[in-house]
């Protein structure tokens, strides 16, 4: 597709041609708008999951990172817990009554009761910090690369790796994560488009065109890219954003 930008990675990613091409060439898609909600546009989105009835997203920048819950309905803001000012907030996922936070540079995972947003002590872990998911057990964390850390919840300890292609290739800049009905989504940095990603081969096997949805929502700023993907499991509704949006985008695929 004309829009998709992938990269090769360095060599210690290089692998023989018979490997590369495992992957199929991935359904291309482009999600229908079906509703359209209030969003901070001071919010530079990092992480965003729905959860309780309410939206948690984690907010970035030094000085301004935090963990906010959210009313989807009007966007106010209904609690918060800032983050260290010396901390730059990253992805969020949740297991069970816990929420983790993630930072960019400083190898921290804030953990923060769901309910209260009360802190409930830290993970460490090696490594820049992007996005976060969880598939239930573990959480699955990006880190700008085109490889995935799927991680332990008792103590962060990395289960397992697991590299991304697309048509073979290497794909990078893997950002917010979150997993839907069994696979893992996730934003790619300055691309308007979500890779849909086998968990086991690490094959990107749909791509879903958001170019029409960052045209509508994206502020004139070269930051404030498409960001925040957010599933509602019993509702079945699918949220995107982006950092500084003033919207939030509820979304649906073709049938």
């Amino acid at each position: 597709m004309a829009f998709v930008t992938v990269a090769l990675c360095g060599s210690a990613f290089a692998e023989p041609v018979a490997a590369q091409a495992v992957c199929p060439a991935p359904q291309s898609v482009t999600p229908a708008v079906v509703a359209r909600y209030p969003h901070d546009p001071r919010a530079f989105t990092q992480g965003l999951l729905w959860h309780d009835g309410a939206l948690f997203e984690s907010t970035g920048q030094y000085g301004r990172s935090e963990v906010r819950r959210v009313d989807l309905a009007s966007g106010r803001v209904l609690s918060r817990r800032p983050l260290p000012r010396a901390h730059f907030g990253e992805g969020l996922a949740r297991i069970g009554d816990e929420l983790v936070v993630l930072t960019w540079h400083d190898g921290i995972a804030h953990r923060l009761d769901a309910a209260t947003l009360r802190p409930l002590g830290q993970h460490r872990y090696r490594g820049e910090g992007w996005g976060l998911a969880s598939d239930g057990t573990r959480y699955i964390r990006s880190d700008g690369s085109a490889t995935l850390h799927f991680h332990r919840a008792a103590d962060f300890a990395v289960e397992r790796t697991l590299m991304v292609r697309m048509n073979g290739v290497p794909l990078t800049n893997l950002n917010e994560l979150e997993w839907v009905d069994g696979r893992i989504w996730a934003n790619i940095w300055f691309a308007d488009w979500i890779a849909v990603i086998d968990p086991d081969s690490g094959c990107v096997e749909r791509q879903l065109d958001l170019r029409d949805v960052a045209i509508e929502g994206r502020p004139l700023d070269d930051d404030a890219v498409l960001n925040g993907i957010a599933w509602d499991a019993d509702q079945r509704r699918l949220f995107v954003t982006g950092k500084e949006w003033p919207h939030l985008f509820e979304i649906a695929l073709p049938d």
